[in-house]
């Protein structure tokens, strides 16, 4: 059970990288985070580590392209919690580097069905639970990849440029109501699994992404980030806030020691 007056964040793609440091700062930061992934081992240790450490956790084993699921668990959470007061939409993904004339439409399909319909689920399901709460937060974790485009990243581009739209439209939608919109877009950020699932386990091909850069971002920067943002006073929306290492100064201008 949540303690009294406690908020509630739900953080998806909570099994690693950008989503577990998230959700250890927000625990951190005193709110009862609720943990989903499609990996339950991995949320299910990392709620039993929170817990451990004095932190209220949750863990929930989902997939948000699975819309059918999506609904039962917040129905789960209507049943459970108090309350929603913050969702944070971090489950996304890359596959491949194709030119547009040789990508995988399988590959942009699913691209876009994680980091766009995944979205879309999630906020549309949570919507109303966080509308309740009279303070409400949706963060929307994009991409600099949602701003400017990049030769062989097409497909990765478009699902991010369609994250950032819904973002977007969603805060122009809802104003009025108690529930800001904040959208975080990182840079180069080097985790263990963003660049290796990219290049499905290419371990040399990941490397090159990060070759000759000293200090690209790392997820707790990220996690920071988004911890910030959801800490404001609540008449501060944090619009759109671009994060990148200083060695970055686009998406194809990067600063390499080689």
């Amino acid at each position: 059970m949540t303690a009294a007056g406690t908020p509630v964040a739900v953080v998806t793609g909570a099994s690693s990288g950008i989503g577990a440091a998230t959700a250890r700062q927000l625990a951190a930061a005193g709110y009862h985070v609720v943990l989903t992934a499609r990996r339950k081992d991995r949320v299910e240790a990392l709620a039993a580590e929170l817990t451990a450490a004095g932190h209220q956790a949750t863990a929930y084993a989902l997939d948000i392209t699975d819309r059918p699921a999506v609904d039962a668990f917040a129905a789960a959470l209507a049943d459970r919690l108090p309350s929603v007061d913050v969702l944070v939409n971090n489950a996304g993904g890359a596959l491949g580097a194709d030119p547009v004339a040789t990508g995988d439409p399988a590959d942009w399909r699913q691209m876009f069905e994680v980091n766009v319909i995944g979205t879309l689920h999630t906020t549309q399901a949570l919507l109303p639970a966080l509308t309740a709460s009279g303070d409400g937060t949706v963060v929307i974790v994009s991409s600099t990849a949602g701003h400017a485009t990049y030769e062989g990243g097409a497909g990765y581009v478009a699902a991010k440029h369609g994250a950032h739209v819904l973002a977007e439209t969603l805060r122009l939608e809802i104003v009025g109501t108690p529930v800001r919109v904040v959208e975080i877009a990182p840079g180069m950020v080097k985790t263990d699994e963003f660049a290796t699932a990219r290049f499905r386990g290419d371990a040399e091909k990941a490397a090159n992404v990060y070759a000759g850069v000293a200090e690209p971002l790392t997820a707790e920067d990220i996690a920071d980030t988004i911890t910030w943002a959801v800490t404001r006073p609540s008449h501060v929306n944090i619009d759109l806030l671009v994060v990148r290492p200083r060695a970055q100064a686009s998406n194809t201008k990067v600063h390499r020691e080689l």
